[in-house]
């Protein structure tokens, strides 16, 4: 059992990932894959994550920078990989390896890195797509970072063409067609506590009759929270 949510950025993906898990006892893998595929890799952690699904664009780690907020793992400029000398394809696969493994483990909320084209139909998952009209996606940028709304919205625009990008390059997908998803839920119209209401029993339905508590998840378990 697996839930992969995928989030257009300032949709409140991780806070409704966290949120869920709590609510069904799992556990929630957000930016800790990152440590795992670097670990695999046998990259930097900021190399990884400078090149992750997301790979966030030089204007957003300089806005997080001034903000002196860093919801989402950033690289400084001097330290950034050339993609060239990265292999990205590389990093690519590990992070397939890593996605396949947790979806192996069961009862955890998986946000972003592709997981619906990762795995498919291959494991027993439902896959949550949240957006949410520019201007609610603006504000909560804007309050979060700190920036003009001009700063937001390049971050908006930069970090969602990205995703898009991954998807398609990868895995010939159009990230935005909502037939790759079990459920697309606006979080700017229901508002969180109705998103999580509704993908929590949606998920209590799809398993009835199966446990869906996960005992080993630690107790307060809390994800590494970022604003995607």
């Amino acid at each position: 059992m697996l839930i992969t949510i995928s989030r257009q950025y300032g949709a409140g993906g991780s806070r409704v990932a966290e949120r869920v898990a709590q609510e069904l006892g799992w556990s929630v893998v957000d930016n800790e894959l990152i440590d795992r595929v670097a670990v695999r890799a046998g990259f930097s952690r900021e190399t990884v994550a400078a090149h992750d699904e997301r790979a966030p664009s030089f204007v957003e780690r300089l806005a997080r920078t001034l903000a002196n907020d860093v919801p989402e793992p950033t690289v400084p400029r001097e330290r950034a990989v050339p993609v060239p000398e990265l292999e990205e394809r590389t990093l690519v696969r590990m992070t397939e390896l890593v996605v396949k493994e947790v979806a192996a483990e069961g009862r955890v909320v998986l946000v972003g890195r592709a997981a619906p084209a990762v795995i498919g139909s291959k494991y027993d998952a439902l896959h949550i797509k949240l957006v949410a009209s520019k201007a609610y996606r603006l504000s909560v940028a804007t309050a979060r970072l700190g920036v003009s709304a001009k700063e937001a919205e390049a971050i908006l625009h930069s970090t969602d063409q990205n995703r898009a990008r991954f998807h398609r390059q990868y895995y010939g997908r159009d990230w935005d067609d909502p037939i790759n998803y079990h459920l697309v839920l606006n979080t700017g119209l229901l508002g969180l506590d109705e998103v999580v209401e509704v993908i929590v029993e949606r998920s209590r339905v799809r398993w009835k009759g199966t446990s869906l508590s996960r005992p080993d998840a630690p107790p307060g378990y809390s994800p590494t929270p970022h604003s995607g």
